[in-house]
């Protein structure tokens, strides 16, 4: 994988970090197809039990598109008038957000300065978002004279309210971290000094817990989302049933019935 993100996985955490401090994180095609691969990579791995995702330097998390690179593709697409510029939604943005999304295991985001655009909807695809008191977050799109991607027209109404999102939407602005905690956008602040301890505490314990159920608790919120309650409450049933025949949830009663704290295998 590219040096522009790394990648590390420690005792079932995988840490995934986006690498271009100097460009604020931007997106360039080399740093897009890394982080596909990577997150991939770590949503597919069964020994990989968490997955966090951050970056480096303490001015941005992820500014979206790398619009320098992006106005050079442009013109080569005026050019060619292949138009393939914008395939990136559909061969990049799209599949990281699914694997974000849809990785069967916990997924935390440690935003520790600007997330703008994709970089929003990136972070809005992790399930737990611990935010610095020093970041903020930012639509962008309409800006650009842009739609909304990276799941942002899914993901935002349902954290904030559609009317919320509307407004954010038709007028991108920067949500400081105060008002990301108040809308749901951020489920911790903590001073920018201590993100990454915090995250790496939080992302820890979701490692050492019980998978099983969590990937169960992801499935059965994303299902309820769009579907009914008599299909939810189907769901439920399947899921619960999964979850009550792991060795996981033996383990926790025993513990539990003992009086000591389980360790889970995480199957």
């Amino acid at each position: 994988m590219a040096d522009t993100v790394l990648y590390e996985v420690s005792d079932g955490l995988a840490t995934i970090t986006l690498n271009r401090p100097e460009a604020m994180n931007a997106l360039n095609i080399a740093t897009k197809v890394a982080l596909r691969d990577a997150v991939r990579s770590a949503a597919d791995d069964g020994s990989v039990r968490a997955i966090l995702l951050t970056a480096a330097g303490d001015r941005a998390f992820c500014v979206g598109q790398d619009l320098k690179e992006h106005i050079g593709l442009l013109a080569a697409d005026r050019e060619t008038g292949s138009g393939g510029t914008m395939s990136t939604v559909r061969e990049h943005y799209n599949p990281i957000v699914r694997a974000l999304a849809g990785a069967p295991k916990p997924v935390v985001a440690a935003v520790n300065g600007v997330a703008a655009g994709a970089g929003f909807g990136f972070a809005l695809a992790a399930d737990y978002r611990i935010v610095s008191g020093t970041a903020s977050f930012n639509t962008s799109f309409a800006g650009v004279a842009l739609t909304a991607d990276s799941g942002v027209s899914w993901t935002l109404p349902r954290v904030v309210g559609p009317g919320r999102a509307a407004d954010l939407l038709l007028f991108p602005r920067s949500i400081g971290a105060q008002e990301a905690l108040e809308l749901g956008i951020a489920n911790r602040v903590v001073p920018a000094d201590e993100l990454r301890a915090e995250a790496e505490k939080v992302a820890v314990a979701l490692a050492e817990g019980p998978t099983v159920a969590y990937a169960a608790i992801k499935e059965a919120v994303a299902y309820g989302l769009t579907h009914s309650l008599e299909e939810t409450l189907e769901k439920e049933d399947e899921l619960q049933t999964r979850a009550g025949s792991s060795e996981d949830h033996a383990i926790a009663v025993e513990a539990f019935v003992n009086k000591e704290r389980p360790k889970y295998l995480g199957r």
